[in-house]
């Protein structure tokens, strides 16, 4: 449990250095990430580094004794690259290319900016890759942010039909699997197809499916080519990259297997204002975030990480992006900060170390304010660096009881036939995620090829293209399973099955769907549930069955069917129904659960149960008489958190 800064050494007179250095190892920080978007001051001509300046910045900080995580500079390439190689930018769905003059503007097929990737990359960790000081890297900066993971240039284009070519080896086979027969949109050769955008209409769905995994598969390869090279020159540190909230244009899981840990940045109000979220939660929550955000992605960067993960950038108070952007309630900068370590994270380091007083990000808030004062964000990261001296260190977070199957080519699918407008999956995933955790359960977020040993509920939002190899594992576990609506819907190319949906899980659960619709707001089927009414949303299926129902549609029709512990859902369902169906399976699987008030979560680790409380006024905290509270007591705050000892 570290707690960490981003620093710009760059952007500031060197005459602060030092002191910022002392300042911020005297406030319980220990690491320090640098470099991320300095390529134009590495490198400031083609050809010719300097280091001279990178050089005192890293021995300025090495002499507070505080650990470096370097950079590679990849986010940010410098004009002169841009001039050098003007077929690098990425182009978007509209055809225009990206332009220089923010960040992000390149294309991962662009083999001229791959080698100039490699060749800074050598340069950099060649020339730190031993110094005591670092202690770990940062492959570029969150991969696919300003919606750039996906770009149709013409070096995507040829890059996707190389990618095509090994998968499907020929164009026959690539025609079947498109089902391209349909509005005559067969092909001869690989080199005929385009990427699937500028189309009159809607492309063929499994065209633009297949151009998903491939951009996805760019971001990973992207990747590993900086990984490699950092761990030839730089062995035996750890290597990660940080990732989004609430982004799923590429498979996290498949690029942190190439890391040592994951990291990702953590923003709890701007990603609450510029997401899914009703105006009264956003009006609720406007100051601590919602009680879910957070570490439902604590709980996925766990996972893509295979346990080990940490914070590379924390809201320190307003940002600068968000649509409004709020200051935090006092407390919940610290407060975040041990919801993170309470679900695992090795680290937490704060964005910034001081407000930026020009360009894009400044009136993003950073520890220390523009004139150098520390801010309320610095005083909370000040108060945890002294709560975990007085804790000491926690072991990591054992494996939950609860898994959350998350499939982001499940949200892919969903993305390019959502056949009803607000069909996310992501949204799914997150309200399935939320109501498992309103009952006071640790829950691990894992990829549809886990390993499920050893849990005793898992759960799958919607899994479309559903592997029969799923279905075996979660029938080895012995788990109580349940999956949401949509599951088997398609098969591997994206067709319905020849057997209608679920598809591979008809081996296991005797259904067919034989129709389904989408229905608008204010259309939401009405279902009875126990004696009472509830309802769906958005989304019903006509299911054919012998299977009894525990909940059906009023108007005929079974919507939630279950046998031998397997439970399958025909809509969305809406709170009171998910929060039932919730219920039922945790109590069939024998976990138990704890009665929360809505604004309040928990999390164990380690022998301490953590509570947080997410409301704007205080709420009685959810512990036993006489618990040994090592933070906090008997009332969470407004923003609080507190911790006792429990039992194993």
């Amino acid at each position: 449990m570290k707690l960490g800064v981003c620093y710009y050494p760059e952007q500031w007179p060197e005459d602060l250095w030092a002191d910022d250095a002392r300042r911020m190892a005297e406030l319980g920080i220990t690491w320090v990430r640098i470099a991320e978007f300095a390529w134009s001051r590495i490198e400031p001509e083609p050809g010719r580094f300097d280091w001279a300046w990178l050089d005192r910045a890293v021995e300025t900080l090495a002499a507070a004794g505080l650990k470096i995580i370097m950079c590679t500079p990849t986010a940010t390439p410098p004009k002169w690259l841009v001039d050098k190689h003007p077929d690098m930018l990425a182009v978007d769905a509209e055809g225009r290319p990206r332009g220089f003059g923010s960040r992000r503007h390149y294309c991962f097929s662009s083999q001229a900016y791959r080698a100039e990737c490699a060749r800074i990359t050598e340069a950099v960790a060649g020339r730190y890759g031993r110094h005591p000081a670092v202690g770990a890297w940062q492959t570029d900066n969150e991969f696919g942010c300003h919606d750039t993971t996906i770009s149709y240039s013409p070096n995507a284009a040829r890059a996707f039909r190389i990618w095509l070519a090994q998968r499907y080896q020929s164009v026959d086979a690539l025609n079947r699997a498109w089902g391209a027969v349909f509005w005559s949109q067969e092909y001869r050769d690989f080199d005929e197809v385009q990427p699937p955008n500028l189309t009159v209409t809607e492309a063929n769905p499994s065209h633009r499916l297949d151009y998903n995994r491939f951009a996805s598969n760019e971001v990973a390869s992207f990747n590993r080519l900086q990984v490699d090279i950092i761990r030839r020159l730089s062995p035996g540190r750890d290597v990660t990259h940080n990732f989004m909230g609430f982004y799923t244009e590429f498979d996290h899981f498949a690029v942190g297997r190439d890391l040592d840990l994951a990291t990702w940045d953590s923003y709890p109000l701007g990603f609450l204002e510029q997401f899914w979220f009703p105006d009264d939660e956003k009006l609720r929550y406007l100051r601590q975030g919602h009680p879910d955000i957070s570490a439902f992605h604590h709980d996925l960067y766990r996972g893509v990480g295979r346990g080990r993960w940490g914070v590379m950038e924390q809201q320190p108070g307003p940002v600068n992006w968000a649509r409004y952007n709020p200051a935090p309630l006092p407390g919940a900068v610290r407060s975040w900060t041990w919801e993170a370590f309470a679900h695992g994270a090795e680290l937490v380091s704060y964005f910034r170390w001081r407000q930026a007083p020009f360009a894009q990000e400044q009136m993003h808030a950073g520890l220390n304010r523009p004139d150098n004062v520390l801010d309320q964000g610095g005083h909370e990261a000040a108060a945890v660096a002294r709560e975990v001296e007085a804790l000491g260190q926690l072991a990591a977070c054992a494996q939950a009881r609860v898994a959350l199957i998350f499939s982001y080519e499940a949200d892919w699918q969903f993305g390019i036939q959502p056949h009803a407008r607000g069909f996310r999956w992501l949204q799914l995933a997150f309200e399935f995620y939320s109501a498992l955790r309103q009952l006071g359960l640790d829950v691990d977020i894992v990829p549809p090829d886990a390993d499920f040993t050893g849990y005793a509920l898992v759960v799958a939002p919607s899994l479309p293209i559903l592997d029969p190899a799923t279905v075996a594992a979660l029938t080895a576990s012995g788990a109580v399973v349940l999956f949401g609506p949509r599951t088997g819907s398609r098969t591997r190319d994206g067709h319905i099955p020849p057997n209608l949906p679920p598809g591979p899980l008809q081996a296991r659960m005797p259904l067919r769907v034989a129709r389904v619709e989408s229905l608008r707001p204010g259309a939401e089927p009405a279902i009875a549930l126990d004696g009472q009414n509830v309802s769906g949303r958005l989304w019903r299926e006509i299911v054919e069955t012998d299977l009894a129902a525990l909940a059906t549609f009023v108007d005929g029709g079974p919507a939630w069917m279950a046998q031998s512990g397997w439970h399958y859902l025909a809509t969305w369902p809406d709170a009171d129904l998910l929060g039932a169906v919730m219920r039922r399976i945790v109590m069939e699987a024998g976990l138990p659960t704890t009665a929360l008030h809505a604004d309040v979560r928990l999390r164990r680790r380690d022998g301490l149960q953590f509570a947080f409380n997410f409301a704007a006024e205080p709420r009685p905290t959810p512990a036993p008489l006489g618990a040994a509270y090592v933070l906090g007591g008997p009332e969470l705050a407004a923003a609080g958190v507190a911790a006792w000892r429990v039992g194993s």
